[in-house]
């Protein structure tokens, strides 16, 4: 069920979210620019569509999608990656494959607060955000 997820986050803290934009192939420029962002992400459900709005003085991005079917995904970074996103454990778990590479995205909300753990190889990053009133 993807309805724990749903409402506005905020970001609060971020920990090794540049190394995950490098292991990503991000340039200096744009990983020093995504450190700066503390984005809100926005999650929406319209019928059996999942939207996910990212919005920063940097940059918005949004995808939809329905749970467990591939779709295209053109990331922050700009990407151009297949991606799948579906329910796991009581985790939202996002994959984006591309290049021969891949990235996972999991969201866990306890309470108020919703955790984002990115990885890519050994490179794990942690940020947290919290549900805004």
């Amino acid at each position: 069920m993807v309805e724990p997820f749903l409402g506005k986050w905020e970001l609060k803290s971020s920990t090794n979210f540049e190394d995950y934009m490098k292991a990503l192939g991000v340039g200096l420029p744009l990983r020093k620019m995504g450190l700066f962002a503390k984005p809100s992400t926005i999650i929406s459900l319209d019928g059996d569509v999942v939207k996910v709005r990212t919005e920063s003085t940097f940059k918005n991005t949004e995808i939809t999608f329905k749970l467990g079917e591939e779709f295209d995904e053109k990331t922050a970074d700009d990407r151009h990656v297949k991606s799948t996103v579906e329910i796991d454990d009581g985790k939202l778990v996002h994959v984006q494959k591309w290049d021969g590479k891949e990235t996972s995205l999991v969201r866990e909300v306890n309470g108020n607060k919703l955790t984002l753990t990115l990885t890519i190889g050994e490179v794990k990053c942690t940020r947290e955000y919290e549900k805004a009133q």
